[in-house]
Parts: C-alpha cells; sequence; structure tokens
C-alpha cells in the first residue's frame, strides 16, 4: 500500500468516528429528552461524555488526515480546490456550533446529577434544561454541516 493510500485509510477511519460518535451522542441525547427521572438523564447525558471524546479525535484526524492527503494526491486534488476550503469552511463553523451546544448539555447533565442525588423527583426545569431549543438547534446544524462535509468528500465538485 502506498503513502496515499494509509492516509486515505486513516482518513476514512477518522471520518467514521466523527459521524458514527456525533451519531451516538444524539441518539443519547434523545433519550435523555424522554426521560423524567433526573438519575436516567444524567446516566444518559453522562454516557455522551465519551462520545465527546470520539468526535474530537476522529474531527481532528479527519482535518489532518484531509490537509495531508491533498498533499500526497495522485489525482492533482490540492488544497486550494474549492470544494476541499468548503470542506475546511464548514469543519470549523460545525466545530463552533458544537461547542455552545454541548456546554448548555454539559449544563443539564450538572443539574440532573445534582437533582438525583437530591431525591430524584422530575423536574419541568430539568426536562427545559435537557431540551434547549438553542442546544437543539446548534447541534442540528453542526450534525448537518458533518454531512455537507461527507457529501463534498464523496462527489468532490468541480474535481478532474
Amino acid at each position: 500500500m502506498s503513502t496515499y493510500d494509509w492516509l486515505l485509510v486513516f482518513h476514512l477511519l477518522a471520518a467514521f468516528c466523527l459521524v458514527s460518535g456525533s451519531v451516538v451522542a444524539g441518539i443519547l441525547h434523545w433519550l435523555a429528552m424522554r426521560r423524567d427521572r433526573p438519575s436516567e438523564i444524567a446516566l444518559l447525558l453522562g454516557l455522551v461524555r465519551p462520545m465527546v471524546v470520539v468526535i474530537g479525535v476522529g474531527s481532528l484526524a479527519a482535518l489532518g488526515f484531509g490537509i495531508w492527503l491533498t498533499q500526497d494526491d495522485p489525482d492533482g486534488i490540492s488544497l486550494t480546490d474549492g470544494w476541499v476550503i468548503a470542506a475546511i469552511v464548514l469543519w470549523f463553523a460545525a466545530g463552533a456550533l458544537a461547542g455552545p451546544a454541548g456546554k448548555r448539555l454539559r449544563h443539564a447533565r450538572e443539574l440532573a446529577e445534582r437533582m438525583a442525588a437530591d431525591g430524584d423527583g422530575p423536574s419541568e426545569a430539568l426536562h427545559d434544561a435537557v431540551a434547549d431549543r438553542t442546544a437543539l438547534v446548534l447541534n442540528y446544524v453542526s450534525f448537518a454541516m458533518v454531512i455537507a462535509i461527507l457529501v463534498l468528500m464523496v462527489f468532490k465538485p468541480g474535481a478532474g
């Protein structure tokens, strides 16, 4: 296998980590929104934490290996190609949106942990924190950007 082939394998594995981690985190959040007991919500949102690591590693590695691929591409793909620039811009934008959403959900998890230790009774305030509309919108848009990056990577619009 050539260096390019190895870079492509690692780039694809990293992209898989980014997407699969995002999907699992989204499912865990969705499940947490459907629970009433703070202990269950805390558990589900707590399981998101390892996914954040998977997403972060996948995100950084996908970017790094993707940039490296442009330096070693036999087809002449360049870092200055429009679709590559668009993917990088989307990568930064997705991260910029996911960060604040994650902070909001971290606060919801911390609230759930406190409430679980203090009687574990349902709470409208906790439900509102877990179902925070701003966090949902930021995460949905961020995920849509990740999907747009995948579309760019697969179809390479404008590439010869």
